[in-house]
């Protein structure tokens, strides 16, 4: 095998161990919010590893596929993940942490709507 092979191989295995981590924290977490940055950042940081993975097959029509995959998936997800907090926050979900430090608008703390 060529190192360009093993390298691939190294970060599929390192992708595949970052998206269980996130996997994990998902049920872990005590709250959506945490919740929300265990899937955020495990889903794109392991999904990028995968596609830079897939860079080392040399084939030009699947690096450019893979490059495209990464950049929409740079831009969508982290804003995904944000909406649904952002929603959370709205519908008035509380904070596991109950030292937590609210910096929300008061317009949006729990027990009160949206206007």
């Amino acid at each position: 095998m060529s190192p360009i092979a093993v390298l691939g191989e190294v970060l599929a295995i390192l992708a595949l161990v970052v998206i269980t981590i996130g996997v994990i924290g998902m049920f872990r977490m005590p709250d959506v919010y945490g919740q929300a940055h265990a899937a955020g950042k495990g889903g794109v940081i392991g999904v990028l590893l995968l596609l830079v993975a897939t860079l080392t097959l040399g084939d030009w029509q699947i690096v450019a596929r893979a490059i495209l995959i990464g950049g929409f998936l740079l831009v969508t997800m982290p804003v995904a993940s944000h909406v649904v907090v952002r929603a959370a926050a709205a519908r008035g979900e509380p904070m596991a942490d109950p030292d937590h430090l609210d910096e929300r608008p008061p317009e949006l703390r729990p027990g009160r709507r949206p206007s």
